[in-house]
């Protein structure tokens, strides 16, 4: 299974930029204006389209703790497009998802390419000790005058700080998916933060389904997806698994991915 992910560990390549080191995929990642960053958010799910479908998803059975959650979706420069909750405030959900929403999704925008979809969730065991991706983690931080900036009454609004930015970061855990339109190809990603990392991934799946921006036409897993794959109770972290989060998240079917 390893061997499936190693041609697209081979495109990183990291570089220091002052004191901050920086992931760079070999497809490219611009530097952009502020101005520019929201460009290519036309073609993603608007607030309303991803607080209603991440709403009306939370409320179905997806293992894990049964609580809200943050849903971020990012433009293919990692810049935010849009950030949006499932609960009525942002205090329904924990203060901490709105941050690992918009670090999972850019992790999954980092490694996915065009024609092979990689979750956040796949990259779970990399990052352990003796992993081919540990330390990954630390190249890749938070931008943190990104992430705390703004008036927090304001957070998962349409005014939300984080849109038109780019707060980086990199969190190998579930919840971080690529988006794929079926006319556009890939055009982003999306993250869900707040519950066991399980249930993100569960909750994040569902709601690409529900926005038809699932059309994913090749992965790493058995199923030619990004889909999660779970390490058995004890097992080592080996190849492309996450670990079980143990609220009967992994008995959860999730729909198949879309294809042209």
């Amino acid at each position: 299974m390893k061997a499936n992910l190693m041609p697209f560990l081979k495109r990183f390549r990291i570089f220091s930029n002052t004191s901050r080191l920086f992931l760079v995929v070999s497809l490219g990642i611009a530097t952009h204006t502020p101005a520019a960053l929201a460009s290519g958010c036309d073609k993603l799910p608007g607030w309303e389209s991803l607080h209603r479908a991440l709403a009306s998803v939370r409320h179905t059975d997806n293992g894990g703790y049964n609580i809200d959650v943050w849903g971020v979706v990012l433009n293919r420069d990692g810049a935010v497009c849009a950030v949006t909750f499932s609960g009525k405030a942002p205090g329904d959900q924990r203060s901490a998802g709105r941050l690992a929403a918009a670090a999972v999704a850019h992790t999954a925008l980092l490694v996915s390419l065009p024609g092979r979809a990689v979750s956040s969730a796949n990259l779970y065991s990399e990052v352990q000790p003796g992993g081919s991706l540990f330390g990954l983690g630390e190249s890749e931080p938070l931008d943190p005058a990104v992430a705390y900036a703004g008036d927090p009454q304001t957070y998962g609004s349409k005014d939300d700080p984080l849109i038109g930015k780019v707060p980086g970061g990199f969190f190998a855990t579930g919840g971080g998916l690529a988006l794929y339109s079926p006319t556009e190809g890939y055009v982003g990603a999306i993250g869900v933060g707040s519950e066991s990392s399980c249930a993100d991934h569960n909750i994040a799946w569902k709601t690409r389904h529900a926005l038809n921006l699932d059309y994913v036409s090749g992965g790493v897993s058995p199923d030619n997806d990004d889909n999660i794959m779970y390490l058995a109770r004890g097992e080592t972290p080996n190849a492309l698994k996450h670990v079980l989060c143990g609220h009967r998240e992994d008995t959860i079917k999730l729909p198949p991915v879309s294809r042209k």
